[in-house]
């Protein structure tokens, strides 16, 4: 049976799934964001495509590089917590 203890309990560790899933793409879209305004502040290029192309490029590098670690945390969180609770554990 599930209880308000272990529904809340369940959305926090699923929340906290979802920012150690989420960080690597957003730090270097972070990163990136900065380097990419220092260098139009300095060079005073105002192009958009320059902040656009270099972020979408390197989220989708470090998506392909931590798609093993993001599936591996999912599957890991629905096989501990999911599915026993599902199946009434």
């Amino acid at each position: 049976m599930m209880t308000e203890a272990v529904f809340f309990d369940t959305l926090r560790a699923g929340l906290w799934i979802a920012v150690m899933i989420s960080t690597p793409m957003l730090a270097v879209a972070l990163i990136v964001g900065v380097a990419v305004g220092l260098f139009q502040a300095l060079t005073s290029v105002q192009e958009m495509t320059l902040t656009f192309v270099p972020k979408v490029g390197l989220m989708l590098a470090v998506f392909w590089v931590s798609m093993s670690f993001m599936s591996q945390t999912l599957v890991g969180f629905f096989t501990d917590r999911i599915i026993p609770l599902i199946a009434g554990g």
